[in-house]
Parts: C-alpha cells; sequence; structure tokens
C-alpha cells in the first residue's frame, strides 16, 4: 500500500502538489470563518439532569441572553456621569434586540458601596438569530462603552464567547509567527541546509490549514470550543514536523547508497512512511478515547484533532514525497560515519548504559515519575471564569472591576431549581431555604424556578455542594437542578462514568495496532506502562503549578485551586498519542536492526542510536511549537501547553531514553514473544516493510 501510495505521488508530483495548494487555499479562505463560529460553552452534556433542565426552561421561559457593562475609576454620583450614563442607557434600549437595561441609579445593588462603580445589565429578545444578536451585542457595547469614564467594560454572555474567539484568533497568530521562525532555525541546524529546512515547514503549514478546514466542517454540525483553535493548531503543526523530520531523515539515509533521488523516495515511504502511518493511527486512535464520552466537547475535539491527525499523516505521505522528487536532488546525504566511528554513539551509549544498568535506571527514574504524579490524586477540575483570560482581556477587567468593588457573589451564576408541577409546597420550601437571598418567579405551565445565590464562585466546592442539597432534599418530586455548578456536578459524574471504559477502548486499539507493528503482545503492554509514567508526572506538574499556584506567576497565571475542566481528558489524550509516536519512532528502528542481526541486545542499542537523534529534535521542536502557544495567557491554553510540553520532554528523555532500554533489556528474547498463532496472523496480516534476507540459524523467535 506503501509503496503504490509512494509511486502515484513521484509519477505525479506537480498534481500532488497542485492539489495540496488547492487544500491550502480552502483552508486558510474558508477554514478560518471558524473564527466566528466558536463556542464557551463546554460543559453540556446531552441527557444529563442539567442539561435537560435548561433545554425546558428555554422552551418555556425563552428569555434573552445577558452582558454586563462596568463604569468604574470615578465617583457615580458626579453629576456629569450621571448623566451620561442615563442617556446610555436610554440609547441601548433603543437597540433593536434589546429586551431591558434597568436604571443602575434606581435599581438596587447596582451601585457599589463605595460609590465609585456601577453595573449596568443589559438583557436581550428571546429568539434572535446569530446575526441579528451579535449586531445586538455590538451596538449596545460599543453605546456603554462611550461612557466618558476612567474604567468602562463590557463583557459576559454571548460576548464573553466572541471575545474570547477574537483572543484565540490572535494567540494563533502570535504563536505561529514565535514558533515557526524558531523551528526554521531548529531545523537548520539540523539539517544544515535551507532547503531541508523549508521542507518540513510547508508540510506543517498544511497541517494548519488542515486544522482550519476540520473545525470550519466539524462547525456545520456541532459546537466548536474555543479551546479547539489553539489545541488543533498546535498539534497539527507540531506533528506535522515530526513526520516530515521522520521522513527527511530516513531520506538523506537513502541518498548515502542511491543517487537515484525516485528510488530514495520509495525507499523512504516504505521505511519510515510505515512509521508514519502506524504513528497517525496510534495518536487518532488514542484520540477515539473522546469520543466515548457524551461531550459533545470533548466528542468535537476528539474528531477534530484526529482529523488533523489524519491530515497531517497524508501530508508526510503524499505531498512530502512530490516534494522531495521536485527538490530532493539539490538535499545532501546524510554524513556518513568515519571508519570505526558508531553512527549516533551518544545514544549508544546511553542505550548501553541503561541495558547494563537496567535494575538502578528503574529503581531511580521510576520513584522519581511516581514523586511527580504525587498531585494527581488530589486533581478538582472547574468550568472557570474570565480568571483564566489574560488581565488585559476586556472580560478579565470587568471581573476584577466588580470583585474590587461589589461584594463577593456579585455576578456570580445561581443554582437554578425547576419546580415542576406536581412539587408539593413544603419540598419547595425546604429548597429555597437552602440558600439566603433565593427567589421565585412562576412559568406559563405553571412550573415554578428557584434562583439560589450560592456561596462562593459558581463552580466552587460549595456551590457543587449546594446542588447536592438540593437534590437530596427534593426526594421524589418532579425538580430539576440545572446552571453553573449543576453542569459541572453532571460534567464530573460523567467522567469518572465514562472514564474507565474510554481508557479501555484505548488500550484495546494501542495493543492491535503496537502488535500489528511489532508483532509482540509484550511490547504493547511494556509501552502502555511507561507511557501512563510520563503522562502522570507530567500532569501532577500541571495540577502543582496550576492548582495549587505553585511558581504559576512565571507564566502570566495564578492557581485557580481548579484546573480547567477542558485540560486533564485533553491532556490525557493528545499526550498519550504523542508518547506512541516516539515509541513507534524507536521501536522501527529497533525492529529493522534486530531483523538484519538476529542480536536482541544488539538491537536495542542500534535502534536508539539511530533514531535518537531523531526523537530528540522531534521532541525538542514540539516543546517549542507548545511553548509558543502559551504565550498567549489564557490559563486552560497554558495548563494543556505545559503539560503536553513536559509529557512531550520526559517521554523523549526519560522514558524513551532511560526506561525503554533498561525494559527491554529486562526482558531479553521475550520482548518480542507471541503465541504461535497469533505469530502466524502477524506474518500473514501484518503491514511490514521488505527487509533484507536474515540467515535462518540467526532469525529470532517471535518474528
Amino acid at each position: 500500500m506503501l509503496t503504490a501510495l509512494a509511486r502515484t505521488a513521484t509519477r505525479r508530483p506537480l498534481t500532488v502538489m497542485l492539489l495540496w495548494g488547492l487544500f491550502l487555499l480552502l483552508g486558510f479562505g474558508l477554514g478560518t470563518g471558524v473564527f466566528a463560529r466558536l463556542s464557551d460553552n463546554v460543559p453540556e452534556v446531552p441527557g444529563t439532569e442539567s442539561e435537560s433542565a435548561a433545554r425546558y426552561l428555554e422552551e418555556m421561559d425563552p428569555a434573552g441572553s445577558s452582558v454586563t457593562g462596568v463604569v468604574a475609576g470615578t465617583p457615580v454620583a458626579d453629576a456629569g456621569l450621571r448623566a451620561e450614563v442615563e442617556r446610555a442607557v436610554a440609547d441601548v434600549r433603543e437597540v433593536a434586540g434589546v429586551a431591558a437595561v434597568p436604571d443602575p441609579y434606581a435599581t438596587p445593588g447596582m451601585i457599589a458601596e463605595d460609590g465609585h462603580a456601577l453595573i449596568v445589565p443589559v438583557t436581550l429578545e428571546g429568539g434572535l438569530d446569530d446575526d441579528a444578536e451579535e449586531r445586538t451585542l455590538d451596538a449596545a457595547a460599543e453605546r456603554i462603552r462611550e461612557i466618558d469614564a476612567p474604567d468602562v467594560h463590557v463583557s459576559g454572555g454571548p460576548l464573553l464567547g466572541l471575545q474570547m474567539g477574537e483572543r484565540a484568533q490572535q494567540d494563533v497568530k502570535n504563536a505561529e509567527l514565535i514558533s515557526l521562525p524558531v523551528v526554521l532555525a531548529l531545523l537548520l541546524v539540523v539539517f544544515g541546509g535551507l532547503r531541508s529546512a523549508l521542507l518540513p515547514l510547508v508540510v506543517a503549514v498544511s497541517g494548519i490549514a488542515g486544522a482550519f478546514l476540520a473545525l470550519f466542517l466539524f462547525s456545520e454540525v456541532t459546537d466548536i470550543s474555543v479551546y479547539a483553535i489553539q489545541v488543533t493548531t498546535m498539534l497539527g503543526l507540531g506533528l506535522a514536523v515530526d513526520y516530515a523530520l521522520l521522513m527527511l531523515v530516513r531520506f538523506r539515509e537513502e541518498r548515502r547508497t542511491t543517487e537515484d533521488v525516485v528510488e530514495a523516495v520509495h525507499r523512504t515511504v516504505a521505511a519510515a512512511g510505515r512509521t508514519v502511518l502506524f504513528s497517525g493511527l496510534t495518536v487518532a486512535v488514542s484520540l477515539t478515547g473522546l469520543l466515548v464520552f457524551p461531550s459533545v466537547f470533548l466528542r468535537s475535539m476528539g474528531l477534530a484533532v484526529a482529523a488533523v491527525v489524519v491530515i497531517d499523516m497524508l501530508a508526510a505521505l503524499t505531498l512530502l514525497p512530490a516534494l522531495l522528487v521536485r527538490f530532493g536532488g539539490r538535499i545532501p546525504p546524510a554524513k556518513t560515519p568515519r571508519n570505526g566511528e558508531e553512527e549516533g554513539r551518544f545514544f549508544a551509549r546511553v542505550a548501553r548504559f541503561a541495558a547494563r544498568r537496567k535494575v538502578a535506571v528503574l529503581a531511580v527514574t521510576v520513584p522519581v515519575l511516581l514523586v511527580l504524579a504525587l498531585p494527581v490524586p488530589g486533581m478538582s477540575i472547574a468550568v472557570g471564569d474570565a480568571r483564566q483570560l489574560p488581565a488585559d482581556s476586556e472580560a478579565r477587567q470587568l471581573q476584577d472591576t466588580v470583585a474590587a468593588h461589589f461584594p463577593p457573589g456579585t455576578g456570580v451564576s445561581p443554582v437554578v431549581v425547576v419546580a415542576r408541577p406536581g412539587t408539593d409546597d413544603a419540598t419547595a420550601d425546604r429548597i429555597r431555604a437552602l440558600g439566603p437571598g433565593a427567589t421565585t418567579r412562576e412559568l406559563p405551565d405553571g412550573s415554578a424556578v428557584l434562583e439560589i445565590p450560592p456561596p462562593g464562585e459558581a463552580d466552587g466546592a460549595e456551590a457543587a455542594a449546594l446542588v447536592e442539597r438540593v437534590r437530596e432534599v427534593r426526594g421524589d418530586a418532579p425538580v430539576e437542578v440545572t446552571g453553573t455548578a449543576a453542569r459541572l456536578v453532571d460534567f464530573r459524574e460523567m467522567l469518572a462514568e465514562r472514564a474507565p471504559w474510554a481508557a479501555l477502548t484505548v488500550l484495546a486499539g494501542i495493543v492491535v495496532l503496537l502488535f500489528a507493528f511489532t508483532g509482540s503482545v509484550l511490547l504493547p503492554l511494556r509501552t502502555v506502562v511507561t507511557t501512563l509514567l510520563s503522562l502522570a508526572a507530567a500532569l501532577g506538574v500541571v495540577v502543582w503549578v496550576f492548582q495549587d499556584g505553585h511558581l504559576a506567576g512565571l507564566l502570566g497565571a495564578e492557581g485557580l485551586g481548579a484546573l480547567s475542566l477542558t485540560a486533564p481528558p485533553l491532556i490525557v489524550a493528545i499526550a498519550f498519542g504523542l508518547a506512541m509516536d516516539y515509541e513507534l519512532f524507536i521501536l522501527a528502528r529497533m525492529r529493522e536492526a534486530r531483523l538484519r542481526s538476529g542480536d536482541d541486545q544488539e538491537a536495542v542499542v542500534t535502534g536508539l542510536s539511530r533514531s535518537g537523534r531523531v526523537v530528540t529534535c522531534a521532541a525538542l521542536l514540539l516543546a517549542v511549537v507548545f511553548a509558543a502557544f502559551m504565550t498567549g495567557g489564557f490559563s486552560p491554553i497554558l495548563q494543556i501547553g505545559l503539560g503536553l510540553t513536559l509529557a512531550v520532554l520526559i517521554d523523549a528523555t526519560v522514558v524513551r531514553m532511560l526506561l525503554v532500554p533498561a525494559t527491554m533489556a529486562l526482558l531479553g528474547r521475550h520482548a518480542w514473544w507471541a503465541p504461535r498463532p497469533l505469530r502466524r496472523a502477524h506474518e500473514r496480516f501484518g503491514v511490514r516493510e521488505e527487509q533484507p534476507e536474515v540467515p535462518r540459524e540467526k532469525v529470532p523467535s517471535g518474528v
């Protein structure tokens, strides 16, 4: 299959490049339209109580969205400011689509006790389509911002989603401006030539275009989170460079033995292309675990990121071979080691050391990784609020202003209780008594809506406890709970219920793919165990920094007491796939060396010596890409970026350079073992590149 794919790409390279050029135009033309469709409503889980109650309220009480303006920095009793605010309120009331704007001077609670801030809430009409709502929001927000005061900010509701989408777009542009030049400089160091360095960037740009286009297409059928842009773009860029780097290194090696560029390309695709194919499949399979969750956000992220991985894989297997046919003749072959000099001698020495001192290596590295993972059991997740945004963002400034001038709890989303017809008065009274300040309103069908202000944050522990108390008190009454806190409670329960099934799905897929790649049943199990160690260590550091607040200031963030609910599942799914990426890079070389020599121990050393440089460079390039996306200051992306950076670096160094050779030496020839029926199935159905003949007496068992 790979040989046929390579021949197709090399026979018609111009056609292949033209098709990819059209794809780029679609990605950067049509695909960038996704920025206007991003949603910040992450914790929705279809079928849960909170979602059912929210849908019911939308049908029975179709109130419109609301946004909030804050005016601060000067005494609000000033006659001039009051006149300006009153004119602005009158003008906003006349905006098409605005349902209500209360007079802050006549409404209790709208003016701060210190007299230096006031709130202007704006409620929109229900039933507005997206375009009408956006026009209304823009007109109302701009009019409020025209008030002449030191601090005027408008955010909240759907406007917060628009602001986060704009921030996401700006962060992506800045990250690309930072990462692409740095990646180019590193590739120049690796290859020593501009042509070789530019080719991975061409594939990377294709990955970015694919990210935009995939997200745009998915936005036609489902909501796309604001987090999706940074995550898919960073992964698309990083994996594209990884795959292109692997292919180019192999191409330069093949050029040492043949001057025919086309033949070198064919050999490259047949050998390294197999690794890229399985790598892309393993990363995609790792993301299928997200499809097990009923959350729209997690499913859409899994599909979108998997689509980007497949696009990167196809670009490496089709576009890059076509480019190599056209320009590969000017790329110099890899340097031939001098007489007696070992190729990749540094990595060979590391492998021999780890193999000889296997027990000591395991006794040191495993406890260190477990210590780093200690914070994971105490991990907590939350929906989060504007504090996750950088300090210069309008939504963050609005929240900081409210927190500075108004009592705690001001503007916090209430716990919403829907008491449907048939709920007795005693139950309603018991629920109402759970929180001071509870309000009640009637719906046309006779239902009652109770809004209970939670203590602390909307998604804090106290709010979650209030949700649980309401659900205990209601008994068998037809009462449902919704709101931010209820959705978070349901999201956590969904994660706990579906996580084991997601893990089982991913592990089963990974084991099958790794068996197809290696022909062994023990190597997949060893790979999963060592990968989980590095993943737990990386996630533990993320909890220690962003939840507990240690060193968070160095990253321009702060400890928020919980991680964003988007971060842990995405870190786990993506990092697991990336770890498989490097595992396959190394195992491919080990397997080749073993088939040639028949020596299990030396195959480990040879495999690591030939792949160590590629894995190290690939990890460094990915770390640069992830770090560039951490410059935006958006806390969930900082969490995901740090988690993936650490996972990649720990996996590419501690795990792949030390744990892999140590565990391979510990297993010895048994590492490649498989039961006879499975071995025959692998020989018949496994996807394998052609290898040189090996004398029968040197063929190890288990192949």
